[in-house]
């Protein structure tokens, strides 16, 4: 006998692998189309074929106590296609069930030569056929293709989860609640009470991800019948589905998927306790508590500096925090500036116009004074000192910082920024000048050469940016030098060509007396006066942007010598002119009406009002 096919697909290749060595194997409930080699066969062969049961203890390879009389009706032999030669037939051969207490049955090839004759069992094992049980799945196909299904889900939710949830460290998701958006603090809030108990939560989602895949093994084992088909297909599934799809997914948007899947982890939490909890426990115990990722100020530092490309601070906002966790490493030295950077001025300078314009434009609220040299700093001026001083009484500096007495501050220059800047909060000055240390045993040695600040304290904490410590400050680059940082000498002359007027390019003034103009004004009933003026016809930053032309702020030098110069007279009697005139600083002779009566005036009075309206009618 041989196989030539089977219904059973899965079993035909194994029956027919094993022809060769023995008898044929066949699953109950099944038909296959067998090939009969003799000799006389002819189109009536299948009425002189049938099969009897092999008893137990007979001999498969003789036939033994097989019984040929008693020939089965598990076995149904059927003709099949006709064969043109007479040493071989086909026959169809219908495998009956098997009673539900058998796992297997064998039956021998019984045959008679003519009509009447004695049924013979055939001699050999390769007229034998088995018929074996046919294996069952466990549960119905649809519903392990779900289970299946449903695992791969599992698998890869255990798996996304164990790095999502592990990676959000307890002090991370404390950051999260108070600084992230309202869907991130919502989802840290549902997670930080499972997440802190870290080693519960690590073994539960292990436990859950070991048994969903041994689950799924078993699965595929049983509706594939191959251990090694199964071991493929887990395998295939697991990694593709199970680790790196929900893996990378995760890795990127964990707290939102730990949120959303907080029931199932608490639910497996709660089928694992009698394992997972004694476990955690257990390592709770030997590796501690779980404190979380703690930064100290080197490695927050750093870890700034290398995530700036993906945050949206800027670059000096991330100066600024670098300077400020450098305070307590960093000494008063450190952060010092120079004296030749600095604005300093004369103690015998005298406060008028340009003495104090210059004041003014260096953007500083506190100026070191000293006397012959530069290194020699005696007080400290304030510039809100110089609130009531008028320039017109040319008061000298020495008057003011007599009056005032502001102390000067004296560090070392080991000095901690720290300590430094606790000791100006407390109110011990706001300037200082630098000190070296002596020998040891000896008096300090108080070598004043450079002055550490609390501009400069903040200038630190700023890391590049100096900013000045009243409203309207001037920001600063550290370490460039500041306008007129030179001493302002008493009588210094001006370098300007031209005697009468100073040169709006190489002066200073003209940025000061705008800004004077528009502050003194705004105190002053100017605008109100000077209709044209008001916000109705103008409004102040056009005012102020008119004001910063060169052309508009002029200064006039007055000869002593010849006072009745032509240059002297700013507007002259039945001459018409076309300017408006407002005088910022000095005084001027007036001569008005057919009296000539004469007065003074001084600031702010101003001329030539008309000229700035358009003649009637127009």
């Amino acid at each position: 006998l041989r196989l030539e096919e089977s219904t059973k697909p899965a079993e035909a290749a194994a029956a027919a692998a094993g022809a060769a060595r023995g008898p044929i194997r066949l699953t109950e409930g099944s038909e296959a189309l067998l090939r009969l080699y003799g000799l006389g066969l002819g189109p009536r062969a299948a009425e002189r074929v049938a099969f009897a049961e092999l008893r137990p203890g007979g001999n498969a390879s003789s036939g033994g106590n097989a019984t040929c009389q008693e020939r089965s009706q598990d076995l149904v032999v059927r003709p099949g296609p006709a064969e043109p030669r007479d040493t071989s037939a086909l026959l169809r051969l219908r495998v009956q069930p098997l009673r539900k207490d058998e796992r297997a049955k064998t039956y021998v090839l019984c045959s008679q030569r003519r009509p009447g004759q004695p049924w013979l069992p055939h001699q050999g094992a390769d007229g034998h056929i088995v018929v074996l049980e046919e294996k069952k799945l466990l549960l119905p196909l649809w519903l392990q293709v779900i289970l299946i299904a449903g695992l791969l889900v599992l698998s890869g939710m255990f798996s996304g989860l164990n790095l999502g949830l592990m990676a959000l460290d307890p002090m991370e998701l404390r950051i999260v609640q108070n600084c992230g958006t309202d869907k991130e603090k919502r989802y840290a809030r549902r997670i930080e009470p499972i997440r802190r108990k870290g080693n519960y939560l690590l073994c539960s989602l292990l436990l859950g991800n070991v048994l969903v895949n041994t689950t799924l093994t078993i699965l595929l084992d049983d509706l594939t019948g191959s251990g090694i088909g199964a071991v493929v297909a887990s395998t295939i599934g697991i990694v593709i589905f199970g680790e790196i799809v929900p893996q990378a997914l995760c890795s990127r948007h964990g707290l939102a998927v730990g949120a959303n899947t907080i029931v199932v982890t608490k639910f497996f939490m709660l089928v694992t306790f009698p394992l997972s909890y004694p476990i955690s426990k257990l390592l709770d115990c030997v590796l501690g508590q779980e404190i979380g990722t703690v930064y100290n100020r080197e490695k927050l530092v750093e870890m700034l500096k290398v995530t700036e490309p993906y945050n949206d601070l800027v670059r000096e906002e991330l100066n600024m925090i670098q300077g400020a966790l450098e305070l307590r490493t960093k000494t008063v030295e450190d952060v010092m500036t120079p004296l030749q950077n600095c604005f300093m001025i004369n103690s015998d300078a005298i406060l008028d116009f340009n003495t104090m314009s210059e004041i003014m434009e260096s953007g500083y609220t506190r100026i070191p004074v000293y006397e012959d040299e530069r290194s020699n700093i005696m007080d400290i001026l304030y510039v809100k000192d110089l609130a009531f001083v008028d320039p017109d009484d040319c008061t000298p500096l020495k008057t003011i910082t007599k009056f005032y007495n502001h102390p000067v501050h004296v560090v070392f220059h080991d000095t901690k920024l720290d300590a430094m800047l606790e000791e100006f909060k407390k109110g011990e000055g706001i300037w200082g000048s630098l000190g070296s240390r002596g020998n040891e045993g000896c008096d300090p040695e108080e070598t004043r050469v450079e002055i550490p600040r609390k501009r400069g304290m903040r200038s630190q904490g700023n890391k590049g940016w100096d900013l000045e410590e009243t409203r309207g400050a001037i920001p600063r680059k550290q370490g460039t030098r500041p306008r007129g940082a030179g001493s302002r000498q008493r009588g210094s002359a001006n370098s300007n060509p031209n005697p009468d007027f100073l040169d709006p390019e190489h002066s200073r003034v003209g940025n000061v007396s705008s800004l004077l103009v528009f502050t003194q004004g705004s105190r002053r009933p100017f605008w109100r006066k000077v209709t044209l003026f008001t916000p109705s016809y103008i409004s102040e930053k056009i005012l102020l942007r008119l004001l910063k032309y060169s052309d508009v702020i002029q200064e006039l030098k007055f000869d002593e010598e010849n006072k009745k110069s032509p240059r002297h007279f700013l507007y002259c009697k039945n001459k018409p002119a076309d300017y408006f005139i407002l005088i910022l600083q000095g005084k001027v002779e007036v001569e008005a009406g057919k009296e000539c009566m004469k007065f003074e005036a001084g600031a702010f009075s101003y001329y030539g009002v008309m000229a700035l309206s358009p003649p009637p009618g127009s």
